[in-house]
């Protein structure tokens, strides 16, 4: 809706800066209860109808956004951005740390503790596990993770539950088939703690020397999920409701030798989706080196770039909620 001032509004969802979002930090998927993601996921469907009916607002007028990326980026680093702009805030965009006082030898709390001088909120990206907490230990305002090295994606997470919601209306009662490099797919390991919230079977497909973490195995063992490993998708793709696709992570490999051993060991065609059930989703964190034919796309269940979409209005209710606009 739009007020008297031509503002527009978030319908259904006013300022609440008693919610536990509020001034909060997002360095892991852990810190989220079924209750937080509920919250959010209602706060991205506005966030969706607002854009698909107007384009923008101005819920984050006079607000700026630092987006500190240690890591290479296009669709994080731009779904913020875009998520920003949409809600009417500025960005400072820092992509080339090489060229910045990082290559001086500045440490990465002093980083923060400038970039904070002149933003509300500060999304990181960095290649050692943990950055994002250490940000967050030393910032004073509100820090995203945009991913640490193999350890966690957040927000990914988050957009692919979202998803997986949005495809099939339902999260509880699906069997999650999660496909290709476990082992140092960051968004695997988000997705995956996320989902052990729900009544879920996760199904593991990965060669062996990409097996997920014996730690989040062991999570997923506590919290009563039932779990099946495998290195053959023929075992799980006819049964599975959401099949989840990463790609074999070549700059994660000390011994290029082993890449190439594993690197096409999937691949998704359409061959492949004639054995998938009718109604499912295919998803991928993106980008693809070859796992899923570009003959796919054009196949219904076929989610990720409806996935990436999503991630915007994922950040756009996490940006508004943590600087307390709804």
């Amino acid at each position: 809706m739009v007020d008297n001032n031509g503002t527009q509004k978030i319908v259904g969802l006013a300022p609440n800066r008693e919610h536990s979002f509020y001034g909060r930090d997002v360095v892991s998927v852990n810190q989220f209860s079924r209750d937080d993601l509920s919250y959010i996921f209602k706060v991205a469907d506005e966030m969706r109808a607002l854009v698909r009916r107007v384009g923008a607002t101005d819920l984050l007028k006079g607000h700026i956004l630092g987006n500190l990326f240690y890591e290479p980026s296009t669709r994080t680093s731009s779904s913020f951005i875009a998520a920003m702009e949409r809600l009417g805030g500025s960005v400072i965009p820092i992509h080339g740390v090489q060229y910045s006082s990082v290559s001086k030898g500045e440490s990465l709390p002093d980083t923060i503790r400038t970039l904070e001088c002149y933003a509300d909120v500060i999304v990181l990206r960095h290649p050692e596990v943990g950055a994002s907490a250490m940000a967050a230990r030393y910032a004073s305002k509100p820090v995203i993770s945009a991913g640490d090295g193999t350890g966690e994606h957040p927000t990914q997470g988050l957009l692919d539950l979202y998803t997986i919601y949005s495809e099939l209306g339902t999260i509880d009662g699906l069997h999650v088939a999660m496909v290709g490099d476990l082992k140092y797919g960051r968004t695997v390991h988000s997705l995956a703690r996320l989902l052990k919230l729900y009544d879920t079977e996760l199904s593991f497909v990965a060669p062996e020397i990409l097996r997920l973490p014996q730690g989040i195995r062991g999570e997923m063992d506590e919290a009563g999920r039932p779990v099946h490993e495998t290195d053959k998708l023929e075992e799980v793709i006819s049964d599975a409701d959401v099949v989840y696709v990463t790609r074999v992570q070549k700059e994660r490999f000390a011994d290029l030798t082993e890449y190439e051993q594993v690197k096409d060991y999937y691949v998704v065609t359409p061959q492949v989706m004639a054995q998938a059930k009718e109604r499912m989703a295919l998803m991928h964190p993106l980008p693809r080196v070859g796992e899923i034919h570009y003959d796919v796309d054009s196949d219904p269940r076929a989610a990720y770039f409806r996935q990436m979409e999503n991630g915007m209005y994922i950040r756009m209710a996490l940006l508004a909620a943590v600087l307390g606009k709804v």
